[in-house]
């Protein structure tokens, strides 16, 4: 039995990616909570963190799944939401739309992306995440942020919102980085500088090059820290649950660790 915490709800439009035809890469996506509810069932998941699916150039797609997540919480006691929120100034009334709903019974993060724009040091972003940061903080919310090299989404720039907010708000970076620079910035210093000067930041290892738990393991165990802020992710439809699973279960080799990382983090979080 496992605690999941990320993974996505909703169907996607088709689209053409990259200058290519219109496809549908996320072939496991799921449009209804009983699909969801099923696969929960199928893989052992006793409890699960769901986001609004994104990943085509267009928030108001990911906006329109906030309520599908929420159905999910409500419809089953091993789920919790994250909503989908955006510091764009294009996203303010969407935004706005969705803060509301961050005291629904079963809420317990938001997400913010910036594969569809914006960039945390943008100084038209900044007054939308000191508003996001702020209903986290007063609602009790983690903040997931997606994380991979380069642009917007590097840890050199996401990295800025956990030096300004995870003080008081729980910042989880998914992916670890996602590729091979994030992982080196991180596991060679960065978070675990950042959980040394106390700020709250957690992270899953969901498309981690291969190296990457083994190292990040090893470096847990030799400071002596982290062993608390890495949890496991599926980020189904896009990650895949069991390689993920046999990948992190390997590296942490059962015992305290692993479950810290596949069960304990999680219900300190959102339980």
């Amino acid at each position: 039995m496992v605690h999941d915490a990320h993974r996505h709800i909703g169907v996607l439009p088709a689209y053409p990616f990259y200058g290519g035809p219109p496809v549908n890469p996320d072939t496991t996506a799921r449009a209804t909570v009983k699909q969801l509810i099923a696969d929960l069932d199928a893989e052992g998941t006793e409890r699960a963190l769901v986001i609004p699916n994104y990943g085509v150039p267009d928030p108001a797609i990911a906006f329109s799944f906030n309520e599908l997540a929420i159905e999910a919480a409500q419809t089953d006691d091993r789920i919790r939401a994250g909503l989908w929120v955006s510091p764009r100034p294009e996203d303010e009334q969407r935004t706005t739309q969705a803060l509301k709903l961050a005291g629904e019974r079963g809420v317990k993060a938001l997400k913010l992306s910036f594969l569809l724009g914006g960039r945390p040091t943008d100084p038209a972003c900044r007054p939308h995440l000191d508003r996001i940061f702020a209903v986290a903080a007063r609602h009790g919310l983690v903040v997931h942020v997606h994380t991979s090299p380069g642009a917007a989404s590097d840890i050199d720039e996401v990295g800025h919102l956990v030096d300004w907010y995870a003080d008081q708000v729980p910042v989880h970076l998914v992916h670890f980085g996602g590729g091979m620079s994030g992982h080196i910035k991180l596991a060679g210093s960065r978070f675990f500088d950042w959980i040394t000067a106390g700020k709250h930041v957690y992270t899953d290892l969901s498309w981690a090059i291969g190296f990457t738990p083994r190292w990040l393991v090893r470096e847990i165990e030799r400071r002596g820290i982290g062993h608390d802020r890495v949890l496991f992710a599926s980020d189904q439809p896009w990650g895949d649950f069991t390689g993920e699973y046999a990948r992190l279960a390997e590296a942490t080799g059962g015992g305290e660790l692993g479950d810290l990382v596949f069960k304990d983090t999680f219900a300190a979080l959102y339980d």
